[in-house]
């Protein structure tokens, strides 16, 4: 109940403009920056959704959304969460554990990125009772912390991720 009070005051602003461009994001950003006076976070869902300029390829396309976003956080003086696709090379690893090689159509976006996390469950590979519930948040890399594995409870029914609690 609390969460949904505080959502319900919470100043959410979503643009599921398709293919949109860093640059009308930005445009964006700033006039809404400018009335309410700050913004808390951006989250982009989904970096290889949006359109970038020109480029020879799409691996420099979506390495210079990547830049621009970097450069949109740092100028806005807010945090930018970009999810990204990964590629199919987890599928062929036992166990299929994602890592920053596995970032879709761009190393750059682990360069630019000062915090890269993916979430591992077990159970979407090997369905069991044994790993039933249990998720992994995978620290790959923290610019200014350490990296490391957090064990997380997966509540499927919520689609909700809580502190591990467990042996």
């Amino acid at each position: 109940a609390r969460a949904i009070g505080t959502l319900a005051e919470a100043k959410l602003f979503i643009d599921d403009t398709p293919g949109i461009s860093v640059l009308e994001m930005r445009a964006k950003a700033r006039r809404l920056a400018v009335e309410q006076k700050r913004l808390d976070l951006i989250v982009v869902d989904y970096l290889q959704l949006m359109g970038g300029g020109r480029a020879e390829s799409r691996q420099q396309e979506v390495s210079q959304i990547s830049r621009e976003l970097k450069a949109l956080a740092k100028e806005l003086d807010v945090p930018v969460i970009a999810l990204s696709q990964l590629s199919r090379a987890p599928e062929a690893r036992n166990p299929p554990k994602p890592m920053m090689s596995d970032l879709r159509e761009s190393g750059s976006i682990e360069q630019d990125a000062d915090v890269v996390a993916f979430i591992y469950r077990e159970d979407y590979y090997k369905p069991s009772d044994e790993n039933a519930g249990m998720a992994e948040l995978l620290i790959s890399k923290q610019r200014n912390g350490p990296t490391g594995t957090i064990k997380l409870a997966f509540l499927k029914e919520f689609t909700r991720f809580e502190n591990y609690y467990g042996g």
